[in-house]
């Protein structure tokens, strides 16, 4: 409890230090002041004033006080996020998420590109030892086929946890897949045919465009705000004009701007698609990398149609190399198995059983604290060294959750030729045009925060500052 207090004290001042609320030079409020009104120990106060001075936020002086840094700046005012035009489009933007995958695994690369959490706040000895174990236990099962639908014992825990959430979700209603992305397609190819129209958030993770890509189908994009989501007003619009088939939205720490739907517009999106039987497919791959105290809902907590289908996997806080992931495919469940039966039988054995064995012995919940610490703290050094670095006319994304930062870069700069100059200068980014079927983004990258802080993460943000800064003709801050 200590340790969640001093770091919820800490995230407290950190909003007041980057609001400009606690101004540089500011001198902060005593420890006593601060233990009284918190009602903490000092010593926690003190735990998270430490960790504000590591960070090189702040400095204590001595008889003095703690004081905000006079070199520590606000942070840029969030993202805007343009409004998409309200019509069908083909996709068509794999070469350029090509461009953007070749990155992955370039050990040369400052990784800045790919949304993934590094393998050091991953436990993978931990896991390594569970299937270590397993095969030795029983080596004939593991080089066995498991059923269509995956391992009992993994979507006995799945189940589980979705309980514990507040969802009413059987093992036997459960089809394991090859993480999330073959879980959306099975979900796609489940409930769309070619020249279907499909609704989809703007902007929104760029495999959602490949997926409708090869599916022949037409994407309907709504506006995504920075921070809170889809507007349902903006759904019910679009449910006005045109024949959709299908909507696939991510209400939790959509990727890339980490906005977050609230509990309210998410129960008003359910039942507006539900009034017209129009299915659901939710991406809830980050809902468990929450930075506030409790998970947020997902929109099959308010389906009582079974219209919503859930994808999710464990790539983004457990094992993205296992690729395990899973769907809930509500009233669609038999469409859902005979494309998983069709597409590779099943998924791998081994790593199923490990996953469901790690599950049951209780360990992933405390796992998730810790990367849920790490990412918030990496996230808020991002947030902090690109305002730093970054030229003047830089909008900086306040995700309250998942592991990638959005950012609005100065009028001008065009998000693919700096990815292409950056991955010159040895880092590799994301740039905003590969999130939309529309050029609405070629202003916008996202940025990786799923690594922890290094000198080398520090010089890569600081020379793609210095980069954005040439591509303005001015100099970084």
């Amino acid at each position: 409890m200590d340790d969640y207090r001093y770091r919820q004290i800490e995230q407290q001042l950190m909003l007041q230090i980057s609001s400009g609320t606690l101004g540089p030079g500011a001198r902060l409020p005593s420890l006593r002041h601060v233990s009284l009104r918190s009602r903490v120990a000092v010593s926690t106060v003190l735990q998270a004033y430490a960790e504000l001075e590591r960070k090189g936020i702040i400095e204590s002086r001595p008889r003095s006080g703690f004081f905000v840094r006079r070199d520590t700046r606000q942070l840029p005012p969030p993202p805007r996020n343009p409004r998409p035009l309200l019509r069908p489009h083909t996709v068509n933007r794999s070469q350029l998420i090509s461009a953007v995958l070749e990155t992955v695994g370039d050990r040369e690369l400052v990784p800045l590109g790919i949304n993934c959490p590094s393998a050091d706040l991953l436990p993978y000895r931990e896991l390594a030892k569970v299937a270590a174990r397993l095969s030795r236990e029983d080596p004939k099962r593991q080089v066995g086929y498991l059923p269509v639908e995956g391992s009992l014992e993994l979507r006995r825990q799945l189940s589980l946890r979705a309980s514990q959430a507040g969802l009413d979700v059987r093992p036997e209603e459960i089809i394991i897949t090859c993480g999330a992305l073959e879980a959306l397609h099975v979900a796609v190819r489940s409930l769309v045919r070619p020249g279907d129209n499909v609704l989809i958030q703007a902007p929104s993770y760029f495999c959602f465009q490949q997926l409708l890509e090869n599916q022949g189908v037409r994407s309907i994009e709504i506006p995504s705000h920075p921070r809170h989501g889809v507007d349902p007003a903006d759904l019910e619009r679009a449910l006005g004009r045109f024949d959709i088939s299908a909507c696939i939205l991510t209400p939790n720490f959509n990727n890339p701007d980490g906005s977050l739907t609230s509990d309210g517009a998410k129960r008003e999106i359910v039942e507006l698609l539900a009034r017209r039987e129009i299915p659901l497919i939710e991406d809830d791959v980050a809902g468990d990398l929450h930075f506030g105290p409790a998970r947020p809902s997902v929109f099959k907590m308010y389906d009582d149609q079974g219209l919503v289908i859930l994808c999710s996997s464990f790539s983004k806080t457990l094992c993205p190399g296992y690729r395990i992931g899973w769907i809930m495919p509500g009233r669609f469940y038999r469409e859902a198995y005979e494309v998983k039966a069709t597409t590779n039988v099943c998924s791998a054995t081994l790593t199923q059983e490990a996953v469901g064995v790690y599950l049951r012995e209780g360990r992933y919940d405390r796992h998730l604290r810790g990367l849920r610490r790490a990412l918030q703290e990496q996230t808020q050094s991002m947030q902090l060294h690109v305002s730093r670095t970054f030229p003047d006319g830089t909008r900086v994304g306040r995700p309250e959750g998942g592991g990638v930062l959005w950012v609005e870069l100065p009028s001008g700069v065009d998000s693919v030729e700096l990815m292409y100059r950056a991955r010159e200068a040895g880092i590799s980014i994301a740039p905003g045009t590969i999130f939309s079927t529309q050029d609405r983004f070629s202003g916008h990258v996202r940025l990786n925060s799923g690594n922890p802080w290094t000198e080398e993460l520090a010089g890569g943000v600081e020379r793609l500052g210095s980069l954005v800064a040439e591509m303005v003709g001015g100099a970084g801050r």
